[in-house]
């Protein structure tokens, strides 16, 4: 095994010990063994606490079929799913550090779930994240150009951050934590 496979798997070993068995709606939900609340998750690190709201759990299961194009293998990288399971993130880095001092970045991949008609076919296909910090009036807006896909997303502060996504007339929230 990868050094970077042993540090997933003691990270996965480390976020498990915090699980709760909050159930985010859908078919997507997990069981309590295979997910963590986003503030569990940050809970070393005084990110985020049980207090906060930070509700999303950071996920290890397979993706979901409709989300794991590209992958192979019923790959189980860390993702959350939306509120409503409109979209989910793939977290390639996991925590989300508000400062990475070792060169890699905060890559999240969205992928939204395939739609057969827009809900508002002259919207910007844009997504658009309106990410507010838990507790403060602290607001900062982030663009994928394009759609849900492949970015960067770095956040001004840690903690936990509530973002509201809009893309081709589809809205969905999520909590994302980013540790010190």
């Amino acid at each position: 095994m990868s050094s970077w496979g042993r540090s997933l798997l003691a990270a996965s070993m480390v976020l498990l010990a915090g699980c709760t068995t909050t159930a985010s709606g859908g078919s997507a939900a997990p069981s309590a063994t295979t997910a963590t609340t986003a503030a569990s998750a940050a809970g070393a690190t005084g990110a985020a606490s049980a207090a906060t709201g930070c509700h999303s759990r950071i996920e290890t299961t397979s993706l979901p079929d409709w989300a794991d194009a590209g992958f192979h293998g019923g790959s189980q990288v860390p993702h959350v799913f939306g509120k409503t399971g409109d979209i989910l993130a793939v977290l390639f880095a996991q925590p989300l550090r508000q400062v990475r001092e070792d060169g890699s970045n905060n890559k999240i991949l969205w992928v939204a779930r395939a739609s057969t008609t827009s809900p508002d076919p002259t919207a910007p296909s844009t997504l658009v994240i309106t990410a507010t910090l838990d507790g403060t009036a602290t607001r900062v807006t982030r663009e994928v150009a394009g759609g849900p896909g492949p970015s960067i997303i770095d956040m001004p502060q840690a903690g936990c951050w509530h973002l509201d996504l809009r893309w081709s007339g589809h809205t969905d929230t999520m909590d994302l934590v980013y540790a010190p």
